[in-house]
């Protein structure tokens, strides 16, 4: 399942307009990014809970083909939570251990690995987990040196923190997860089922990746995650063409036109000879760059015009897609 139902409101003002999903990284819908990736690892069939826009999804996605899935939805008219959305669908996944994952989150984790993981261990549930440096801004998850899991902590100051393990929301999970699940709608993982499996004792484990993961949590992350998609640190396929370096080393030195470094620029786009570009730097479909205006690490999302001489530089920039 893919859960793609989220208002994304850490993403504002980017998400007012557009669902979190749909939110580009190197010019293609995060999602897209997902649904290639579940493809990769030879899942076939995928679900996806809807709320916010959900048509943008739908005519974007169609029956997911384009993507290699077979991909259905389940529209909620009211948000069920993470488990609740999950369990709203219960009868898709049948008898079979299934996959549960954020449509919104940037990674390029072997979810084949993941699932070999599941099969070979006892639990009811296999959460994959990543070692992080900063745990105040994660769920944390507490597990044994079998790796079974022992306990959670949420956003914990460091110097409490009992673990350095940060859940992915990525799981693999056995249908009798469900007999866990509160007795109400909306359910969510982390306050309700989670808790419950420890509670009865149910075995559920961790299992560690070291593959790159940005949840797209804030502008910075989102800003961060389109530049290392850029730069090959996480692998996902980025659309448009990456610009020849142009004007040199004292071009750049004194600001003037040229480009530097890995510059992505969509189709459509209006781009002045007069314009310094400096990469990592994704501009976006149909968007114009003005002469002597000055653009360096950041996004240009679809449709933006950065006017003559102006300086962009560290930042997300675009105009609201309803004004096109």
């Amino acid at each position: 399942m893919v859960m793609a139902a989220g208002l994304g409101t850490r993403l504002r003002p980017l998400t007012y307009d557009v669902p979190k999903p749909m939110v580009p990284v190197v010019n293609r819908p995060i999602m897209e990014h997902i649904l290639e990736l579940l493809s990769k690892h030879g899942f076939e069939e995928a679900i996806a809970n809807l709320h916010w826009f959900p048509d943008l999804i739908r005519e974007r996605f169609e029956d997911g083909s384009d993507a290699g899935v077979g991909l259905t939805y389940s529209y909620e008219e009211e948000l069920l939570g993470t488990a609740g959305g999950v369990r709203n669908v219960a009868d898709f996944f049948g008898a079979d251990s299934f996959l549960v994952l954020a449509a919104d989150a940037l990674t390029d984790i072997d979810l084949a690995a993941l699932a070999a993981a599941h099969e070979g261990n006892d639990g009811i549930a296999t959460l994959a987990v990543k070692r992080v440096p900063d745990v105040s801004e994660f769920g944390v998850v507490i597990a044994g040196g079998d790796g079974r899991i022992q306990g959670f902590q949420e956003k914990p100051d460091p110097a409490e923190a009992l673990s350095n393990l940060a859940s992915c929301m990525i799981y693999m999970l056995d249908a009798a997860i469900f007999d866990y699940f509160p007795d109400r709608p909306v359910v969510d993982f982390a306050l309700d089922v989670f808790p419950a499996l420890l509670e009865h004792d149910v075995p559920f484990h961790v299992h560690e990746i070291d593959a790159y993961w940005n949840d797209v949590g804030s502008l910075p992350e989102y800003l961060q995650g389109n530049l290392d998609a850029l730069e090959g640190t996480v692998k996902v396929e980025g659309a448009g063409e990456l610009l020849k370096e142009s004007g040199g080393e004292e071009a750049l030195e004194r600001g003037d036109p040229g480009v530097s470094g890995h510059v992505l620029v969509g189709e459509g786009c209006e781009i002045d000879d007069g314009a310094r570009l400096d990469g990592p730097l994704v501009i976006g479909e149909g968007c114009s760059i003005g002469a002597g205006a000055r653009v360096k690490h950041s996004v240009v999302l679809p449709g933006a015009q950065v006017a003559p001489g102006a300086l962009v530089a560290g930042s997300v920039y675009g105009r609201r897609p309803d004004l096109d």
